[in-house]
């Protein structure tokens, strides 16, 4: 490995960024030194992507200073940026699959026959020089195919190839490792060794602890916007590094549960998983729910969440593993055939997937139970109404009427619709992906009220949320993740500290 330099790079003082009222960095700093990968961490919310803006001249600062080399200012737009040195490689690769490899790798800046202004492209130094550069990442493709023939993982590598073409000195990689595999990440990080050793100042920023210590040389920690510190990766263990990002000390484990689910620990399971996984998405896992039963799952950003809740109810299918349910094989082609067996789920994003906003109330909360029956046995006008009015009262959904539109509901509000959608198709299994997300506290009681009582009469609950306090209040049972795999289990009445502790000494 090539020694970093005594002096900085790139170095931001006192960054700070408003969007109205809102504050969202705050006296932030950063030391990108070349020949260094330096880690940026922080739970959601903590000011990275706003950080990648602000230095990218996405967007302007409102306060502080950038240096990079011997030259002062902020980038005036994304251009800019690239001028200065300074090329970034998003988590979504930001390519056009209907163009060759070579075309996307110089789109905008083709080698020309010529010096003037408007020269014919010159196909065959694009060719040559694309290959130059797919070189450097280790990549020997045919550069005349279509991007869309090759997989992620290449294409991923042709998006840092073509970020090198602009003489980049500082290269951001935004949590691209998210869509690969094992075998996948290993090659890239063997790339990004190779380009550190030749000088080059990598940011990368992840939500993987493990490759956080397999690659980083430095991390620099945010949390809520502001700065929290800066350490040579080998003094920072992931249990400091995890307690700077939560903003307190973890302590000892609490003891076992303190309640029981309503069905009891002996009742046959109602859903099992068994070596449940799919291929860059979230390693086999196991998994056992009972009816009256709360399963929280638990993890960090980025641990496999989503993506498990997603194989549960069939929104991707897996290529490993079996899923039962009540003890019968079962393989979801979609969610319908999911919702047919019992289940339910209600989705993280919630304005995007979960609520119809131009439809009223009433309509969001019908939906399901229509789809359920079918065309040939439409929901009466009155059944909607008494629905609606039901889950309404049941639920505490403050609306002017069920007439309302949903989208003028407050978040809270919008979110109990969802529930109740669901509710009215009488499942067995309900699956909650970050129930309470942008809603105030009331409204948050209110939903962990409501998923106990759920659990008390008899239905089975998975609850996912990024708020560990959530987690732990209201699950009978922790299934916690990590970087894509399930790492352990926890009973009923663990502590938030319990949860981090194990996410920690996993790596240890």
């Amino acid at each position: 490995m090539t020694a970093p330099s005594s002096s900085p790079l790139l170095e931001l003082s006192g960054v700070g960024m408003r969007f109205g009222r809102s504050t969202v960095l705050q006296d932030v700093g950063l030391r990108l030194f070349s020949g260094e990968v330096h880690a940026l961490m922080g739970q959601n919310g903590a000011g990275k992507s706003t950080l990648i803006k602000v230095l990218t001249g996405v967007v302007a600062p409102t306060a502080g200073e950038m240096r990079l080399g011997d030259r002062s200012g902020w980038p005036g737009s994304p251009l800019q940026s690239q001028q200065q040195g300074i090329s970034t490689v998003y988590q979504e690769v930001n390519l056009c699959p209907n163009l060759t490899v070579a075309e996307n790798i110089f789109a905008g800046r083709y080698p020309r026959h010529g010096w003037w202004q408007g020269g014919r492209i010159d196909w065959a130094a694009t060719r040559e020089q694309a290959q130059r550069l797919l070189a450097r990442v280790g990549l020997d493709i045919d550069v005349t195919r279509r991007l869309s023939e090759y997989p992620v993982a290449i294409q991923q590598l042709v998006a840092i190839a073509r970020a090198l073409g602009i003489d980049a000195r500082v290269l951001i990689l935004d949590e691209p490792t998210s869509s690969l595999d094992d075998d996948e990440v290993q090659g890239l990080f063997e790339v990004l060794r190779r380009l550190r050793d030749e000088g080059l100042a990598i940011l990368f920023v992840t939500h993987f602890l493990d490759q956080v210590y397999a690659l980083a040389d430095r991390i620099t920690v945010l949390r809520n916007g502001r700065w929290i510190g800066e350490w040579p990766t080998p003094e920072l263990p992931a249990q400091a590094l995890i307690e700077a990002m939560v903003g307190r000390e973890l302590g000892p484990a609490s003891a076992g549960p303190t309640a029981g689910a309503a069905g009891g620990e002996q009742a046959p399971a109602l859903l099992q998983a068994e070596g449940l996984g799919r291929t860059g998405s979230i390693q086999p896992t196991d998994l056992a729910i009972r009816p009256g039963e709360v399963l929280g799952i638990a993890g960090l950003l980025g641990a496999g969440r989503t993506e498990l809740a997603r194989l549960l109810f069939g929104l991707d299918r897996p290529d490993a593993g079996v899923l039962r349910v009540q003890g019968e094989v079962m393989r979801f082609s979609n969610p319908v055939d999911a919702i047919a067996h019992g289940l339910a789920m209600c989705p993280e994003e919630r304005k995007t997937e979960g609520i119809f906003a131009d439809l009223s109330v009433r309509e969001n909360i019908a939906i399901a139970l229509q789809a359920m029956r079918g065309m040939g046995q439409p929901l009466s006008l009155a059944e909607q109404r008494e629905m609606a009015e039901r889950y309404i009262a049941l639920l505490g959904i403050r609306t002017p009427g069920p007439e309302t539109p949903v989208g003028l509901l407050s978040g809270g509000n919008q979110q109990k619709v969802i529930i109740a959608r669901w509710l009215a198709t009488a499942p067995r299994l309900l699956i909650l992906d970050e129930p309470t997300r942008g809603i105030d506290v009331a409204a948050k009681q209110e939903i962990m009220d409501q998923i106990l009582r759920l659990a008390a009469q008899g239905m089975a609950v998975v609850f996912i949320s990024s708020e560990m306090s959530e987690v732990v209040r209201v699950s009978h049972r922790i299934l916690v993740l990590r970087d894509r795999r399930p790492i352990g289990e926890l009973p009923a009445g663990s502590s938030e500290d319990a949860v981090y502790e194990m996410i920690a000494n996993e790596h240890a």
